[in-house]
């Protein structure tokens, strides 16, 4: 194989193969199975509260198929801590009101991987609006639910 073949195909795989990968480990249905004694999703739309990856439209793009508008909120009362929040009176975290349809909850609770990594709760924003807020799951329920 040539050198200039060798980088071509460098260059065009890899990314290719790190997408397939993110899609795999990430989106696809087939690697994720909902815990038993999730409530089923209700029509929509929902609001969803995000305060991390899925600010960026590009994230909600792949994640749901389209990046749809945003608006900010905050979150009061809890702080960000890595992946979640936590609470803490006097604080606040700043993100943005995403609204989606049943479906496209079903693919951020996919992304999240609820009741694996992560619960969604309804909680109430600083203007009094309530939406869907994923939270991590402590590490043992976790731990219990890949069991």
């Amino acid at each position: 194989m040539t050198r200039r073949r060798l980088l071509l195909t460098t260059l065009l795989g890899l990314p290719l193969a790190v997408a397939g990968w993110l899609w795999l480990t990430m989106l696809s249905p087939f690697t994720y199975d909902p815990p038993d004694g999730l409530a089923p999703i209700g029509e929509g739309p929902h609001e969803v509260f995000v305060y991390g990856t899925l600010r960026s439209g590009v994230v909600r793009w792949v994640v749901t198929g389209r990046a749809g508008e945003s608006r900010p909120a905050v979150l009061e009362d809890f702080r960000r801590t890595g992946l979640d929040l936590e609470e803490a009176p006097g604080e606040r975290v700043e993100g943005e009101v995403i609204t989606v349809s049943a479906e496209e909850l079903a693919r951020l609770d996919r992304y999240e991987r609820l009741g694996i990594r992560y619960e969604r709760v309804r909680l109430e924003l600083a203007d009094g609006r309530e939406a869907w807020v994923y939270r991590r799951l402590p590490e043992e329920a976790a731990a219990g639910a890949r069991l």
